[in-house]
């Protein structure tokens, strides 16, 4: 079961965190991987060299683009080609009250966290249809639920790729591409480190999780295989929470 030999996965922001836990579980199941970083080839040949040490049947290729630029899809794109399986996790958020964020970075954050997003789908859909079979998975945050009073930008970020989603399940669904969406909650990943090593913040926190506790990457790896694989065929549109119980 959750076999995914021959099938071809991007998984964007993948060279730590969620992104590589998820990379390196759809490599462990067969896949083509191509990891993808935003500037550092270093760190994605890196990350490429811990997947396939770490058990991958499939080949591992990196690709380096910055979804933050108006033509970071479209250049993705253009180096990696057609993919059966489209993982979206790379995104971008500033910490700051609302009213201090500036517009290049409220801009930033739209644009790596829907706008290329968008654009990935529109370039990669066709050749799933062709086939009639593909996955999709944007990767999107507790805080469509529960936003942040200092990330406003990013949780309404979220929240719009949650809502195109489920617009396009409908869309998508006649040509055998599922598309869902994967909601982290506090996972221990490198974004989080420097607020949770912070003991007293990490308590208020976790006192908001009834499972009492930070979640792993890889809590959330397992949840995106079911989804790109062909166990997960009847699942398309919905939002897969991964935190705990913090949303409820």
């Amino acid at each position: 079961m959750f076999e995914l030999n021959g099938k071809k996965a991007l998984v964007t922001g993948s060279t730590q965190g969620i992104g590589f836990a998820v990379a390196e579980c759809l490599a462990r199941q067969g896949a083509d991987v191509i990891v993808h970083g935003s500037t550092s080839l270093e760190k994605c040949e890196n990350a490429a060299k811990r997947i396939r040490e770490g058990g991958a049947k499939g080949s591992v290729a990196v690709a380096v683009s910055d979804l933050s630029k108006p033509d970071g899809a479209e250049r993705l794109y253009a180096e990696v080609g057609d993919v059966d399986i489209l993982v979206l996790n790379a995104s971008i958020q500033y910490r700051k009250k609302w009213f201090e964020i500036t517009p290049e970075e409220m801009e930033i954050q739209l644009q790596t966290n829907f706008k290329s997003s968008l654009r990935l789908i529109q370039l990669c859909e066709p050749y799933m249809e062709k086939n009639g079979w593909g996955r999709i998975v944007t990767v999107g945050s507790v805080q469509q639920y529960k936003p942040h009073r200092d990330m406003a930008v990013y949780a309404s970020s979220k929240a719009a790729q949650m809502n195109l989603v489920t617009n396009l399940a409908k869309q998508l669904a006649p040509f055998g591409i599922t598309i869902n969406n994967l909601s982290p909650g506090v996972i221990a990943t490198p974004r989080n480190a420097d607020a949770l090593a912070d003991s007293e913040y990490a308590k208020q926190v976790y006192a908001g999780i009834p499972a009492g506790y930070a979640g792993k990457a890889e809590d959330c790896a397992g949840a995106a295989l079911l989804l790109c694989s062909e166990e997960g065929r009847y699942i398309t549109g919905i939002d897969l929470t991964v935190d705990g119980g913090m949303k409820l």
